[in-house]
């Protein structure tokens, strides 16, 4: 990419990517955002004799892993993304479910009464044996 002429031109090891600068206003104002990550970056000498081949090496490693971590980042997003598009929301389903008149209960919620069918004293032996049946089932699913 061309840049004009007395830009102030920098290789930034953090992104690898260069970077150019146009020089200061006539007024003396300079861009402020420049000057943030100036002070946030502090003083770049870019003089190429300065850097040894080990910290390019490690500065290239850098980018490399943050690249990846990017990646990553991005996959894991898009991936929750299209899940959260083929599922809705158990609340959601509920509303929905309440308005078919039909009653949605959880495993939780469905384990609370066999508990409760199974310790009454008005439940028949049948009634027990199979409320345990049933428990067994779901307590074997958590």
């Amino acid at each position: 990419q061309a840049v004009p002429a007395g830009s102030h031109v920098r290789l930034n090891l953090q992104t690898g990517e260069r970077e150019a600068k146009l020089p200061d206003r006539e007024n003396g104002e300079s861009d402020t955002r420049e000057e943030r990550r100036r002070k946030r970056l502090g003083k770049v000498d870019v003089d190429a004799n300065s850097f040894t081949s080990e910290e390019l090496k490690k500065a290239l490693a850098k980018m490399k892993e943050s690249e990846k971590a990017e990646r990553k980042v991005s996959f894991l997003f898009l991936k929750q993304c299209t899940v959260r598009k083929k599922f809705r929301p158990i609340e959601q389903l509920k509303e929905e479910f309440e308005k078919l008149n039909m009653k949605m209960e959880t495993d939780y919620e469905i384990m609370v009464k066999l508990i409760s069918k199974f310790n009454s004293s008005a439940s028949t032996l049948d009634e027990k044996v199979a409320a345990l049946y049933d428990l067994e089932y779901y307590v074997h699913q958590v």
